[in-house]
């Protein structure tokens, strides 16, 4: 991909959830570009890093654990004489930064931590304030996050916009066409819970099949404490011989089950939601979108050109959008194939990677004073 690797004089400790797969990337991109990277995390691994990757697994688990992880945390900068800290997630981790000493930190906001949390009480939001002042650089995956941001923590200077972006070269079309006589598949990759409104794509495509002149599939790709209830409400419906219930899969067969699919789907009921990485996902599988007007999902679709956006909550707009798509498969290609094109001009991964590095490379180059903070 042609981007050069960094001296390796940079020492980074990324303070992140090792649960989550971005975390992971995170750090597997930050070893490929020649950074010294550790990751200290109260998370178990959801997929196993890079082995360049030093893991450091922190004593205290749960909230309390984010208080008092402090002196190990501080320890463990002073051991690997670290340089900088890529933080993400505002509240936990973004706590637990506090304990770092001297050495500048970049913090990246994911959702919840600033959508949700400041919502409890006055008090959760002085909270999330005070920890994301004390950061240097915020970096927000998009832009609706970062004006949510801005708007909790008045005076907190700029945010920087880093997409969470996607290797297209993983993410990519199927090689072969589907046969003519296949039965045409919607599908979504999400966790099994209520916010993401996959309740709503099951009423969706309830009418799709009810209107539908040929076969169609439903693929839920993901797991969560909503499933029991989504496989009763399929049952209920009659359409379990049309659904597949597929759980988790691990990130780098994401690909393979987006292949499977003709349509994708995500309904998200949120304002919290983040950044449609899903949805790049897909369309970086050449797969045309519909996706609810949801937080930064409208972001990440070109209405119209890529995919459509429909009404939150409303399966009637979604149904007709899916099934105008399954009808209509050489205007569904074009969509699928103008998706791809915008994913590799604005999310390309590798982009991604390296704006995400200029700020670090940035916050260190400033000793961390970079951002004005008003009070």
């Amino acid at each position: 991909s042609g981007h050069q690797p960094m001296s390796t004089a940079m020492r980074l400790l990324l303070l992140s959830g090792a649960s989550s797969t971005h975390t992971i990337r995170w750090a597997n991109a930050f070893v490929d570009r020649g950074i010294g990277t550790h990751l200290v995390t109260q998370h178990d691994p959801v997929d196993p890093p890079d082995p360049r990757v030093h893991v450091h697994r922190l004593p205290h688990l749960g909230g309390a654990g984010y208080a008092f992880n402090g002196p190990r945390l501080r320890a463990l900068v002073q051991e690997y004489r670290i340089d900088v800290i890529n933080a993400h997630y505002a509240t936990g981790y973004g706590l637990l930064a506090r304990w770092r000493g001297r050495v500048p930190c970049v913090l990246n906001v994911c959702g919840s931590d600033v959508y949700d949390f400041p919502e409890k009480s006055a008090l959760h939001r002085a909270f999330l304030r005070t920890n994301l002042r004390a950061a240097d650089r915020i970096i927000s995956t998009s832009h609706a996050m970062a004006a949510r941001t801005r708007a909790i923590c008045p005076g907190l200077g700029s945010v920087t916009v880093v997409p969470f972006g996607v290797d297209t070269t993983c993410f990519a079309p199927a090689s072969t066409g589907r046969s003519a006589d296949a039965p045409r598949v919607v599908g979504t990759v999400k966790v099994l819970d209520e916010k993401y409104g996959i309740d709503t794509l099951i009423d969706a495509f309830a009418r799709v099949v009810r209107h539908a002149d040929r076969s169609v599939r439903l693929r839920i790709v993901g797991d969560g404490p909503q499933r029991p209830e989504l496989e009763r409400k399929v049952q209920a419906m009659g359409l379990s011989a049309n659904v597949d219930f597929i759980g988790r899969v691990p990130h780098a067969r994401v690909p393979d089950e987006l292949r499977k699919m003709d349509v994708f789907v995500a309904l998200s009921t949120l304002d919290s939601e983040s950044f449609g990485v899903a949805v790049i996902e897909a369309s970086a599988c050449g797969l045309p979108v519909v996706v609810s007007d949801a937080g930064g999902l409208p972001e990440v679709v070109r209405d119209g050109v890529t995919g459509h956006v429909v009404k939150r909550r409303d399966p009637v707009a979604a149904g007709e959008c899916i099934g105008a798509l399954l009808r209509d498969p050489v205007g569904s290609e074009r969509m699928g194939r103008a998706g791809r094109e915008h994913v590799r001009q604005v999310y390309e991964w590798d982009r991604c990677v390296d704006v995400q590095i200029t700020v670090i490379q940035e916050c260190l180059a400033a000793g961390g004073s970079s951002t004005s903070h008003g009070s």
